[in-house]
C-alpha cells in the first residue's frame, strides 16, 4: 500500500523593496505605549514572589520608558544602554519590554536621530545604542521581531548602511542580521533591478556585517527558480566564491547563501563546479577540515545539496564517507550546530541506498539512539534526530532489526505525546518506516498499549500536519501483514479459503488489536475525519477503515458500519474527488466480503450503498473506480438469491433499450483487472447450486454476455484465461445439448 504524504501549505510572504538610498526620508511612526500591570486578584501562595517580580521589573520599567522619552540626549543613551544590557539573552525580560511598548520609544529615538542634518558625537552613539537596542529585541525571539516591525524600524536600519561612521555602519547591519534570521522578516524581490543593485552593494561592502547582511538577506528572501537564476546572472554566485577566500564570518556567509541558490539549480550547481577550474568546489571540500564546527557543518551541507541537485557530482566514496562521519560528530555539538546536524543527515542520506549502508557501517543508529536518551532535548534537536531514524529505517532491514534491537521504540512511542507537534509528527514518521519491517510485525513489537493508544489520540490532534500521517501510520504498523499475505482477489468462496489460510494464526491475532483499536474509540476518530472538508483526510481515514474492514468478523464489521451508517457510505462513494471514491468503495467490498449478514448491511436504508455503486458504475471516470465497485458487486452476488438478483438489475436491467449491458462493456474493457472482475461477477451469479441460476443463465445469454465470455477462453491474461475456464464449466451444467448449444 503506497503512502499517502501531506503538504504543507504556506501563505505567500510580503516583498519588500529596499534600495539602498541617501536620500530615503521615511515619515516617523508613532505608536501608543502598552501598559500592563499586576492583577490585583494574585493568590496568597504567590505573593512574595509577584512582590519581589514588581520590584525588579515593573517600577524600573516605568523610569526606563519615561528617562527614553527624555528630551536630553544623554539621558536617552544611558537609558538605551541600560535597556540593552538588560534584555540580552533574556527572553522574559524582552518580552515585558515589548509589552510595556519600549521597542516603539527606541524606534523614535533611532528615526529621529537617523534623519537629523548634524551628525555630532553623541548622535552616533545614539544611533549606535539604538540600533544595538533594536537587534537585541530581534534576537531569536519573534515577538521582539514583530515588534520592531510595527515601530517601523527597518527603514531606519537600513539608512545606518550609508552613514560614514563605520560603529553605526557595524549597528545597523548587525541589528538587520537579527531581524533577517526570524521567518517574520519581510522579503526581498530579487527580480526588481533596483533590490538587485542594493543586495550587490552589501556583498561588495568592505564591512563584514554589511556583506552578512546581504547573505542573510539571499537565505531568508531566495525562493523560486526565477530568482537563483537571476542572482547567478546579475553575479551574485562568483561574488559569493569570491567571499570564501575572506573571514570566517565571511566564509560562513557565503556557504549558507550558495546553498541557497544550488539549492534545486542545476545550472547554479555547474557554474558552481567550474568556477575558477573547479577550486571553488575543492575549497568547500577543504572546509569540511575547519576548526569551526559552524563552519565544518556548513560546508557539509553546502556539498549535500550540490549532490542532491546534480547526481553527476560527489560520487566518490571517500567523500560520502567522509560526509556521514562528519555530521554524526556534529550531532556531538551542544549548540546550534548539534540542533541542526540532524536535518542535515536526513537529507544526505535520504532515498540513498548506498548512503544509509554506510551510515550503518558508521553505527549512525546506535549513536543517533545515544543522544534521542539524553534528558531536556530541544524540539528542534528532538524532531530531527527522529527524522534521521527515520530515513536510516526506511529502505533497509538491517537498519530496522538494530533499531529495534535497541529498544528505541520505546523512546519513539513517548515522542507521540511530547508537546511539539513537529515531534508528534516526526515519531509517526519514525514509527511508519520502522513498521516497514515484516519480521518485526509478526513478532509483536508494534502492538501494544503502549503505541496504539497514543496514536489514536493523535487522530483527534489540534495539527492537521499530525492528523494526516498518524492513522495512515497505524495501519501501516497494523494491516501490513495483511497486505503482505493477503491473496489479491477476496471474493467470498472461491478464494477466500486460501486467503485465510495464508495469513493463518496472524490473522487471529489482529482480532486483540481491533478491539484494542475500537476501545482507544479508534472507529469514532476515523468516521469523524472521513466527514472532514479537507479531502486528504477523508482520503486517509477511508484508506484507514477499508484496512480495519479487511478480514474481519461480522460483529467488528457491524460496529464499523453503525459509526458510519449506510447514507454517509453512499455519500462518500458520490464524493466530488475520484480518489476518494476509490477507497469508499474499496471499504465497501470489503465490508460484504464474508457471511451472508455482511451482505445484508449492503442493502441497509432501502439499498442507498447499492443504487450508489450502480451509479458509479454508469458514470466514473476512472477505471479503478469501476474495478472497485464491480468487486463489491461480485460480493454481494455470493450471497442468496434476492442479493443476486439486486445484482442482475444493476447490471442487466430487464428494460431493454437498445443499450449495451454493463457487464458486458466491462467484459470487453482494455483493463483486465476490470475483465477479471467482470468474469468473477458471472461466477458468482450462475453458480450452479442457486436456485434461479437457470434462470440468470438465461438472461445472460440473450444479453451476449455469454457469447462474449466463450470468446475470452484465450484471453491475454493468465486470470482472466483462468476465470473464464471457471465460468464455462458451470455454463456446462445449463445446457441440455440442444437448446443453449456451447460450442
Amino acid at each position: 500500500m503506497d503512502f499517502l504524504f501531506h503538504t504543507l501549505q504556506f501563505s505567500p510572504s510580503h516583498r519588500f523593496f529596499c534600495p539602498l538610498s541617501h536620500s530615503y526620508s521615511p515619515e516617523l511612526i508613532s505608536s501608543p505605549l502598552l501598559h500592563e500591570t499586576m492583577p490585583a486578584s494574585a493568590s496568597a501562595s504567590s505573593t512574595t514572589a509577584t512582590a519581589t517580580a514588581t520590584a525588579t521589573v515593573t517600577a524600573p520599567n516605568s523610569d526606563l520608558l519615561t528617562r527614553l522619552s527624555s528630551p536630553d540626549s544623554q539621558v536617552q543613551l544611558k537609558a538605551l544602554r541600560e535597556l540593552k544590557n538588560r534584555i540580552i539573552g533574556n527572553r522574559t525580560k524582552k518580552l515585558a519590554f515589548v509589552k510595556l511598548g519600549l521597542v516603539p520609544a527606541v524606534a523614535a529615538i533611532l528615526a529621529s536621530t537617523a534623519q537629523a542634518h548634524t551628525r555630532p558625537d553623541h548622535d552616533s552613539n545614539l544611533l549606535v545604542q539604538s540600533a544595538a537596542a533594536l537587534g537585541s529585541f530581534a534576537c531569536g525571539f519573534d515577538a521582539g521581531v514583530r515588534a520592531v516591525l510595527d515601530a517601523g524600524a527597518c527603514p531606519n536600519l537600513l539608512l545606518l548602511l550609508s552613514h560614514p561612521d563605520d560603529k553605526v555602519v557595524d549597528a545597523g547591519a548587525r541589528s538587520l542580521r537579527m531581524i533577517y534570521q526570524s521567518n517574520l522578516a519581510p522579503k526581498c524581490d530579487f527580480l526588481q533591478d533596483k533590490n538587485m543593485e542594493f543586495l550587490l552593494s552589501l556583498l561588495n561592502s568592505e564591512n563584514e556585517n554589511v556583506n552578512g547582511l546581504g547573505a542573510s538577506i539571499i537565505i531568508h528572501s531566495c525562493e523560486t527558480m526565477a530568482e537563483k537564476k537571476a542572482l547567478c546572472q546579475a553575479g551574485v554566485l562568483k561574488k559569493l566564491v569570491s567571499l570564501l577566500e575572506g573571514s570566517p564570518s565571511q566564509r560562513d556567509n557565503s556557504l549558507e547563501s550558495l546553498a541557497t541558490i544550488m539549492k534545486n539549480n542545476d545550472e547554479a550547481v555547474s557554474e558552481f563546479a567550474d568556477c575558477e577550474s573547479g577550486r571553488a568546489l575543492s575549497s568547500v571540500i577543504e572546509l569540511t577540515k575547519d576548526r569551526n564546527p559552524r563552519t565544518r557543518f556548513l560546508a557539509s551541507t553546502c556539498l549535500i545539496t550540490i549532490r542532491n541537485t546534480s547526481s553527476c557530482y560527489l560520487q566518490d566514496i571517500g567523500i560520502k564517507t567522509k560526509l556521514v562521519h562528519l555530521l554524526l560528530e556534529l550531532h556531538d555539538d551542544p549548540g546550534q550546530v548539534g540542533d541542526e546536524a540532524p536535518f542535515a543527515f536526513s537529507s544526505l542520506i535520504s532515498q540513498k541506498v548506498d548512503l544509509q549502508k554506510l551510515a550503518l557501517e558508521a553505527n549512525a543508529i546506535d549513536k543517533l539512539y545515544n543522544h534521542l536518551q539524553k534528558n531536556h532535548l530541544h524540539p528542534k534537536r528532538f524532531e530531527g534526530l527522529l527524522l534521521a531514524l527515520a530515513d536510516l529505517c526506511s529502505k533497509l532491514e538491517s537498519c530496522r532489526s538494530r533499531f529495534l534491537s535497541l529498544q528505541a521504540l520505546n523512546l519513539v512511542s513517548e515522542a507521540l505525546i511530547h508537546d511539539s507537534s513537529d515531534v508528534r509528527t516526526a515519531a509517526c514518521i519514525c514509527l511508519r518506516c520502522v513498521s516497514r519491517s515484516i519480521k518485526n510485525l509478526c513478532a509483536g513489537n508494534f502492538m501494544n498499549e503502549m503505541i496504539v493508544p497514543p496514536l489514536v489520540r493523535l487522530l483527534d490532534d489540534p495539527s492537521t500536519s499530525v492528523q494526516v500521517p498518524d492513522f495512515r501510520m497505524l495501519w501501516s504498523m497494523i494491516i501490513r501483514l495483511i497486505h503482505t499475505y493477503q491473496i489479491a482477489n477476496s471474493c467470498r468462496g472461491l478464494c477466500h479459503v486460501a486467503a485465510l489460510s495464508a495469513v493463518g494464526n496472524i490473522v487471529v491475532d489482529f482480532t486483540t488489536h481491533r478491539s484494542l483499536f475500537l476501545q482507544c474509540g479508534g472507529v469514532k476518530q476515523l468516521v469523524q475525519l472521513s466527514r472532514s472538508m479537507d479531502s486528504t483526510l477523508r482520503l486517509n481515514a477511508l484508506w484507514a477503515l477499508r484496512n480495519l474492514m479487511c478480514l474481519a468478523d461480522y460483529m467488528c464489521k457491524q460496529e464499523i458500519f453503525m459509526e458510519l451508517t449506510a447514507s454517509s457510505l453512499a455519500s462518500l462513494i458520490s464524493d466530488p474527488e475520484p480518489f476518494v471514491q476509490e477507497q469508499a468503495l474499496a471499504l465497501v467490498r470489503n465490508l460484504v466480503d464474508g457471511c451472508m449478514k455482511s451482505v445484508e448491511l449492503a442493502f441497509a436504508e432501502d439499498g442507498i450503498i447499492l443504487d450508489a455503486v450502480g451509479r458509479q458504475l454508469q458514470g466514473a471516470s476512472r477505471d479503478e473506480i469501476r474495478i472497485q465497485g464491480l468487486y463489491v458487486l461480485s460480493n454481494v452476488a455470493s450471497g442468496i438469491e434476492v442479493h443476486k438478483e439486486a445484482v442482475m438489475h444493476q447490471l442487466v436491467p430487464e428494460v431493454d433499450n437498445g443499450a449495451q449491458s454493463l457487464i458486458l462493456k466491462f467484459l470487453q474493457s482494455n483493463e483486465s483487472q476490470l475483465r477479471i472482475a467482470a468474469v468473477w461477477t458471472i461466477v458468482n451469479l450462475t453458480f450452479p447450486s442457486s436456485p434461479d441460476a437457470f434462470s440468470r443463465f438465461i438472461k445472460l445469454h440473450n444479453a451476449g454476455i455469454v457469447s462474449q465470455v466463450k470468446s475470452m477462453i484465450n484471453d491475454p491474461c493468465l486470470d482472466v484465461k483462468l476465470r473464464v475456464r471457471s465460468a464455462l464449466g458451470q455454463f456446462t451444467t445449463f445446457s441440455d445439448g440442444s437448446c443453449l448449444p456451447l460450442n
